[in-house]
């Protein structure tokens, strides 16, 4: 490999600044007026408007309840909390960059912090969507800024089309219907890839600052964001192998300052409490990489492979084909400076995040631009080959090109639209256990909802001494280890929400019954994990078993259309409803009466 190879792409030569007549004020504001709009601009207008409504539309699903564990505890609440003390989130296991935008627009939007907190307390509808509706149109911008740099690094026919493979993919849309970091963090990586294509193309320091800003921004909202330093360093190796080495030395150094920059001054407390910060990423580097035991319900052995099977509904089968293809073009035509920018990044990323013993489809957002870079550039030279080659007109061939590569994504995305703009199945239980469970009853429910779920918004109850609905069983309390062996009388351990099901056996239910918890209510995302991994949590399928067999089911209802199967359980499709089954959100929902000691009086025992 030479030099020649590294060198930035040829690009279309201007006249030298020096050269053009430089413009009178009247001329520069009749050529404003005079400017219209073409093709390509028209459709990426209606392009991110489309994506734009795609992100809005059923975006109150759930609520008022939140029903994201992340949403409910990580960012929102954060966001607000910020309000009653300094900006120390003291909490590092997540970047803070969203929460502190979202302390901004809930300041700019509610009016004060007092405003803002009254309407998270009595109607937390308004304060999810608003929080929403940024990440939304975060993810609109980060269409935008794909095709700002496509149209850089290849031209806006590759552009427009690599905006839409990304702008309406299923993940990045599904997750701006929700208020967390994913999809915020996709704006600052496309504008680092913007930055990085300048490098590309002509090497400037601006360039290396934008990419520099990009990618510090996008760490400081999620750390795998500033996957795109890989990126830059790639376009570096090219800018210098053209000639000017020290030159682009001292230029990337300027990117690497300001992207360390960027992450300080959206995450502060980094540097301010230390020691907090470090704790955090130990933390969230210890959940990411698992811990014994399992997390109950992860059923695939690769992460590789996971995020491999990801991209085929994520992403889409054809724009994933449609990438390969390109690398290996490019790979023939011994683009090589497109190679290093463009296809270490999502190579590393992939292997380094299928290392860890928990994956999620959402954890591999952040080279989707990339890869849809990819795929866009691929499927434009397809096109242009049938063009040449069979004759067959250009516009023509282009559109069904169009259409191959989107038509599952769209197809995706508009019936889960659809989905989330109907009640999710929590809700609909909740309403139907107000009418029929009577206030202060005692309840058993599974950690499948937030806390509130018991209570009703904006008031307190005084039938229990907590001021909720009803009283719940305490479900996050066991007295039995991990192995499921009892601990010393009087002993209790707090259990977390993944471990939930390795503390369930038979004779809870008597213990239920013994303490007049006489209602059970449990939903397919929890139970679905002991039914997941049946040899990992036996006690749980007789737990559920004889809660089938003894007591009265009063309520079920499901998110599947009539006539389908249930979905397995996943912690993907089980949370965003991709599969065509759904009808609406939320997982199944059953409600049991007991009918045992203390419950006997008004429902007695089943006929076995």
């Amino acid at each position: 490999m030479d030099a020649a190879t590294l060198t930035r792409p040829e690009t279309e030569q201007t006249p030298p600044l020096a050269l053009t007549p430089r413009r009178s004020r009247r001329e520069r504001l009749r050529a404003a007026w005079a400017w219209r709009p073409d093709a390509h601009q028209v459709a990426l207008a209606a392009l991110l408007v489309a994506t734009f409504l795609m992100r809005v539309w059923g975006v109150k699903q759930g609520l008022p309840y939140s029903y994201n564990a992340d949403e409910a505890t990580h960012f929102v609440p954060r966001a607000i909390a910020f309000f009653t003390h300094d900006l120390n989130p003291q909490y590092f296991i997540n970047p803070p960059a969203y929460s502190y935008l979202l302390h901004v627009v809930f300041e700019l939007w509610f009016g004060s912090g007092d405003a803002t907190t009254r309407a998270y307390v009595s109607d937390p509808t308004t304060v999810f969507v608003v929080a929403r509706v940024v990440a939304a149109a975060l993810g609109t911008v980060a269409v935008w800024l794909t095709y700002l740099a496509g149209a850089r690094l290849f031209n806006r026919t590759v552009a427009l089309l690599a905006a839409a493979i990304f702008g309406f993919a299923f993940l990045p849309i599904f997750y701006s219907h929700l208020a967390l970091n994913d999809v915020p963090t996709l704006a600052p990586v496309a504008l680092s890839l913007y930055g990085i294509a300048g490098v590309m193309r002509r090497g400037r320091r601006r360039d290396y600052a934008i990419a520099g800003v990009g990618i510090g921004l996008a760490a400081a909202t999620k750390y795998t964001g500033g996957i795109t330093l890989l990126c830059l360093l790639g376009a570096f190796v090219c800018d210098a192998a053209g000639g000017a080495v020290w030159t682009a030395v001292r230029r990337v150094g300027l990117g690497l300052a300001l992207a360390l920059a960027a992450f300080v001054l959206a995450n502060p407390y980094s540097v301010l409490d230390f020691s907090a910060f470090q704790a955090g990423l130990s933390a969230q580097a210890s959940l990411a990489g698992g811990s014994d035991p399992v997390k109950l319900g992860t059923t695939a052995g690769s992460g590789t492979a996971y995020y491999l099977w990801t991209f085929t509904w994520g992403l889409g089968w054809m724009p994933s084909l449609a990438a390969l293809g390109a690398v290996a073009l490019l790979a023939a035509r011994r683009r090589i400076a497109m190679l290093l920018v463009l296809l270490p990044a999502p190579i590393a990323f992939i292997l380094f995040m299928g290392d860890q013993q928990r994956f999620f489809g959402r954890w591999l957002m952040p080279i989707f631009p990339i890869v849809a870079l990819l795929a866009a550039y691929g499927a434009v030279e397809f096109a242009r080959w049938v063009t040449r080659t069979r004759q067959i007109p250009g516009r023509l061939v282009f559109a069904l090109t169009a259409v191959v590569l989107l038509a599952q994504s769209v197809a995706g995305v508009l019936h889960n639209d659809a989905v989330l703009s109907r009640p999710d199945t929590r809700n609909l239980t909740r309403a139907w256990m107000v009418d029929h469970v009577p206030a202060g009853a005692k309840v058993v429910i599974e950690p499948f909802v937030s806390d509130d779920w018991s209570t009703d918004i904006g008031r307190s109850l005084p039938v229990t001494s907590t001021g909720e609905r009803w009283q719940r069983f305490p479900t996050w309390l066991t007295d039995v280890d991990d192995q499921g062996n009892h601990l010393p009388p009087g002993q209790r351990r707090y259990v977390v929400v993944d471990q939930y099901e390795r503390t369930l056996r038979p004779e809870l239910l008597s213990e239920y019954e013994s303490g007049g918890y006489c209602w059970v209510v449990i939903g397919s995302l929890q139970a679905g994990r002991s039914f997941a991994q049946p040899k990992l949590a036996p006690a749980a399928l007789a737990y559920y078993g004889e809660l089938a067999n003894d007591a009265r089911l009063m309520y079920h209802v499901t998110p599947f259309t009539s006539g389908h199967h249930s979905v397995p359980f996943s912690f993907d499709w089980s949370i965003d409803y991709y599969p065509r089954q759904y009808s609406r959100p939320g997982p199944e929902m059953s409600v049991y009466r007991l009918t045992g000691g203390k419950c006997s009086s008004q429902y007695p025992a089943k006929r076995r």
